[in-house]
């Protein structure tokens, strides 16, 4: 690079129009993985992918602080309410009956629920270590307002960027949309309002929020490199076409009411 370029350069980032690069704290090393899932040591290190968590004085920074402020503005409303009935992970499934026109259980469809057991230990693993590398606030800790659950020191004390929750919701989205593929669509809208559930509920910045998105399509990218995933993949695929066939379908009011609201975006 010429004398003249490097000067231009330097008068531009001074003028504010190319903001100086952020790097990333170091990082130690990928930590071994435990028992249960399907990438073990194979895993992708999601720190090195994912972009670095938002730092004070940053665009995407001041954007988590004003989409938060925003966004306190659907307490109480009906988007309020279907957050707050998106907290509990454990329910994803379930709230994904509408999307994909039945209710999964451990009955009727065990293959599949030990498919999403094992690959949530692959994203919670994806999630930690860049939880725990960047400890990023959340949104609560730095601007007053109300969030739609009750805050306890443990939830405070776990860091904000990437949202595991979301990270969950998506991977989940992911694999029954390859699962009822007709449904897909459906299925990713949901999938998407229940990690922006987080958002609205005001216990997650919206750089957050996505970062969980994109963590989860890593980890189910990589999950696709491997011979097991793809054997109980198809085995689950069978178990869901038949449990659809078997029904019952879910409340149809129910489900144009969910569908009005996840229409909608909260931000």
């Amino acid at each position: 690079m010429g004398m003249r370029a490097k000067l231009l350069l330097a008068a531009v980032a001074a003028l504010g129009l190319i903001g100086a690069a952020t790097a990333p704290p170091p990082a130690p090393a990928m930590p071994a993985a435990g028992p249960g899932g399907y990438l073990g040591d194979m895993a992708p290190d999601t720190y090195r992918i994912l972009p670095p968590a938002p730092v004070a004085g940053s665009t995407r920074y001041q954007a988590d602080r004003t989409t938060y402020l925003e966004t306190r503005r659907l307490q109480d409303t009906p988007r309020w309410k279907m957050a707050q009935g998106d907290v509990d992970q454990g329910g994803l499934v379930k709230s994904l009956s509408c999307a994909l026109g039945v209710t999964l259980t451990r009955d009727n469809a065990p293959r599949t629920a030990a498919l999403l057991a094992k690959a949530g230990v692959d994203v919670s693993r994806a999630t930690n270590r860049p939880k725990d590398i960047y400890r990023r606030q959340r949104p609560y800790l730095i601007d007053e307002g109300p969030t739609c659950i009750e805050r306890s020191a443990a939830l405070s004390a776990s860091p904000d960027y990437p949202s595991g929750h979301n990270a969950w919701g998506w991977t989940v989205g992911l694999i029954l949309a390859e699962l009822a593929p007709d449904r897909a669509t459906e299925i990713l809208a949901r999938a998407r309002a229940f990690g922006e559930g987080r958002l609205v509920c005001g216990v997650h910045n919206l750089s957050a929020v996505e970062a969980g998105r994109l963590n989860a399509s890593i980890v189910v990218a990589a999950l696709h490199g491997q011979a097991a995933f793809r054997t109980d993949l198809d085995a689950a695929r069978q178990e869901v076409a038949a449990a659809r066939k078997a029904g019952p379908a879910p409340d149809p009011a129910a489900c144009a009411a969910e569908a009005e609201i996840v229409a909608k975006s909260p931000y």
